[in-house]
């Protein structure tokens, strides 16, 4: 305890620096930089800038006011992470729900890691950092994933060793992405889990999926329903299995059917099995018919 209590201290008394223009930190060669960067100090909570590359977009108000009761209970126990901008103006990379439930309480400081960083590094710092620490819902996790790809081009295999996830659990939660946007949004209420969405991935037709999505809130389907149902709908649109050709057999084009026809005055029908085998039928339709048809292959 004497520890912690003295580390607090030593932070208040080292904030001092963050409000000295002479001594201005901008770069870890900066002179006090060891001093700052990388330590806990406290910050104006007015002087912190919400980061723009935040994950988080939901914020459930009434965990927001339990944390804050805490908070003034207990103080800040975790301290957030902030980047320095410029002198007295900083860029928050995590801990935006303590910030704010700091700001409920009325706090006109908080402790803060001090980093210096550039806007990639900050984003890959929230981004990370998010995912690994709160409980974001599925869909935010899979946005997050989504912008390390677009926004700092790092691969599936770079984010797995980043955050620590199997690279076949990043993927899942990508494929989420492509649900219907109304789906997304019933997983990111709650109203089903990451399993349904899942589930509902493997239809393509984004109609169907809100059809199916709407049967799983209306009639409260387990994950394991929800799977048979979409299974029960995919053998119910699977197309005739078309007759292959057969290894060694060939094709028998229309301009050759049409020229039988037209000698034999039948429609003929072409039959092609394995290995060039087949078989050709002529109809007749009288005994006159049928001498006619002898004739013309006897001629």
């Amino acid at each position: 305890m004497t520890k912690a209590i003295k580390k607090q201290a030593l932070g208040r008394g080292l904030s001092a620096l963050l409000k000295d223009p002479e001594n201005d930190i901008k770069s870890v060669e900066d002179k006090n930089a060891d001093k700052v960067v990388g330590n806990i100090l406290e910050v104006d909570i007015d002087a912190i800038e919400i980061n723009p590359f935040q994950p988080r977009t939901n914020f459930n108000e009434e965990a927001l006011q339990e944390l804050a009761s805490s908070i003034k209970e207990l103080g800040l126990i975790q301290p957030i992470t902030v980047r320095k901008l410029d002198f007295n103006k900083y860029q928050l990379i995590s801990g935006e729900r303590r910030l704010r439930a700091s700001k409920i309480v009325g706090l006109q400081t908080v402790p803060a890691y001090i980093r210096i960083a550039n806007d990639n590094e900050s984003l890959v710092m929230a981004l990370v950092e998010n995912i690994q620490r709160h409980d974001l819902d599925p869909i935010e996790i899979a946005l997050s994933y989504q912008r390390l790809i677009d926004e700092i081009q790092l691969t599936q295999e770079q984010m797995s060793e980043r955050v620590g996830k199997k690279r076949s659990t990043i993927t899942n939660y990508l494929r989420l992405l492509k649900l219907d946007p109304i789906i997304q949004t019933g997983i990111r209420d709650g109203f089903i889990s990451m399993g349904h969405g899942r589930a509902l991935i493997s239809i393509d037709d984004q109609d169907v999926q809100s059809d199916i999505y709407q049967k799983i809130v209306s009639q409260n389907l387990s994950v394991r329903e929800t799977e048979a149902l979409v299974k029960k709908h995919q053998d119910g649109t699977k197309p005739n299995v078309a007759v292959t050709k057969k290894e060694g057999s060939f094709a028998v084009n229309e301009e050759q059917k049409k020229a039988l026809t037209s000698f034999f005055g039948s429609k003929i029908d072409i039959q092609v099995a394995g290995k060039g085998k087949g078989k050709i039928t002529i109809p007749f339709h009288s005994e006159e018919d049928f001498h006619r048809i002898i004739k013309l292959i006897n001629s």
